[in-house]
């Protein structure tokens, strides 16, 4: 399998199709079947006490192993979440981008399988982990 789409491509895919979360998220490597992105945490995505809130951290899991996906299999803007499961394992740094660093499992036909770190920037440990199932359209789907 080959990459599909660039992080380029899939930035201006993002931006076009969700721009309610435009500049939220940087693509920062990508690879066949693996990608590094990065939350721009701001005040919206914090909770109390300054650490960023586990919607925020959900957000940036599903956005990871969306555009994973569809950075192997083209723009296909109706792929959507099937299941979700997250480990919250630490609090995060305090007002601090956050990485995911997510691999896909499986890339089928009609299922794709990714798992997610999340770091703060600059930490060693993971704050969170998260393993999601997406469901894939039909090419004739979008």
């Amino acid at each position: 399998m080959s990459l599909e789409m660039t992080a380029g491509e899939l930035t201006a895919f993002l931006n076009r199709e969700f721009p309610q979360v435009a500049g939220e998220f940087t693509i920062e490597d990508l690879d066949e079947m693996r990608i590094r992105t990065r939350l721009r945490v701001g005040d919206a995505h914090l909770r109390p006490g300054g650490t960023v809130s586990g919607p925020s951290i959900f957000a940036l899991a599903d956005v990871t192993v969306y555009l994973a996906i569809l950075a192997m299999i083209g723009p296909r803007a109706l792929a959507v979440t099937t299941n979700c499961s997250i480990d919250f394992m630490r609090k995060p740094a305090a007002r601090t981008d956050l990485i995911a660093e997510c691999r896909l499992l499986k890339l089928g036909r009609v299922l794709a399988v990714g798992e997610v770190l999340i770091f703060s920037e600059n930490g060693a440990d993971p704050v969170a982990r998260a393993s999601l199932t997406y469901s894939i359209p039909p090419r004739s789907g979008g």
